[in-house]
């Protein structure tokens, strides 16, 4: 497992009964969190004095039940900077697991010795863009959403990289890394978070499960002749971390050389000193760099 434990401003301070307690910043808020099926008892005050709890629906959805709550705020990791807003389906912009993910990126692009170019798809609200740039890479920013591009552009502001290389897109990624191949255009670098389920533009439907293998082949032909490292995201339940290697190894490893590794990524969790398990990655990288 892949741990995100150099947190300052988060802390993931318990879980239990299908429910997280977590510390943003100044801000304690309780949000579902469908893998903390234990039943451990909740001994922290805070589970019941938090400023904002998520509430979900018997008919589906939720709403955030708030006490003093701003509607955004800022929290930092090391150099990073990125506003926290509470927002439908029990999110908040940020996803705090991913922080050993930007790790990876930071300590891969720093270390390469070259320029390099990332491709940011599913791209949300570009903390892995934000780490990219941050890094000294140059960065095209790809998200079907107008505002979550809107976002990222926040993030990198508040970061104090928004004058550094890079590309805001609001496009259907499939269809965007088609247009780029045809351009001839290539990038060094991908980091692809997709989501589980969805639908395009024209109604065209997303499974991750029924999709992953076309769209992973499609973009191997929108890397460089040398790349540097390739992450696949998945939360979705039920696909093993092991079936991310299978892929990334069939299609980069076979094209380029280096090698796969996938590990489900986690959430220390300070009431109990055990971790969350929070989605999973793949991260293809060239061991020639």
């Amino acid at each position: 497992m892949w741990v995100s434990d150099k947190w300052r401003d988060y802390e993931l301070i318990d879980c239990s009964q299908g429910e997280k307690l977590e510390r943003w910043g100044d801000y304690t808020l309780v949000r579902p969190d469908p893998q903390a099926i234990w039943k451990t008892p909740r001994r922290d005050r805070r589970w019941n004095s938090s400023d904002g709890r998520y509430e979900r629906s018997r008919t589906g959805g939720g709403s955030w039940d708030k006490h003093d709550l701003p509607a955004s705020w800022q929290i930092s990791y090391g150099e990073l900077r990125f506003n926290v807003k509470p927002m439908n389906f029990k999110h908040t912009g940020i996803f705090p697991e991913q922080a050993a993910n930007w790790d990876f990126i930071m300590r891969k692009i720093r270390g390469s010795d070259r320029p390099v170019s990332v491709l940011n798809l599913f791209a949300y609200t570009g903390a892995a863009t934000v780490a990219a740039l941050a890094a000294g890479a140059s960065v095209c920013h790809v998200d079907a959403a107008k505002g979550m591009v809107a976002w990222a552009k926040e993030n990198a502001a508040a970061s104090g990289v928004a004058d550094r290389p890079v590309r805001w897109i609001v496009d259907d990624c499939a269809k965007f890394v088609e247009r780029e191949i045809r351009r001839g255009r290539r990038y060094d670098a991908i980091i692809m978070d997709p989501p589980s389920y969805g639908r395009g533009p024209g109604g065209e439907v997303w499974k991750l499960e029924d999709s992953l293998w076309d769209f992973v082949s499609l973009t191997a032909g929108v890397l460089s002749d040398d790349p540097l490292f390739v992450i696949i995201n998945s939360y979705t339940t039920g696909l093993a971390p092991a079936v991310l290697t299978y892929i990334s190894e069939s299609i980069f490893t076979r094209r380029f050389g280096g090698r796969s590794e996938s590990a489900e990524l986690g959430l220390p969790v300070t009431a109990s000193g055990l971790c969350l398990p929070a989605g999973a990655a793949c991260r293809w990288e060239n061991t020639a760099r």
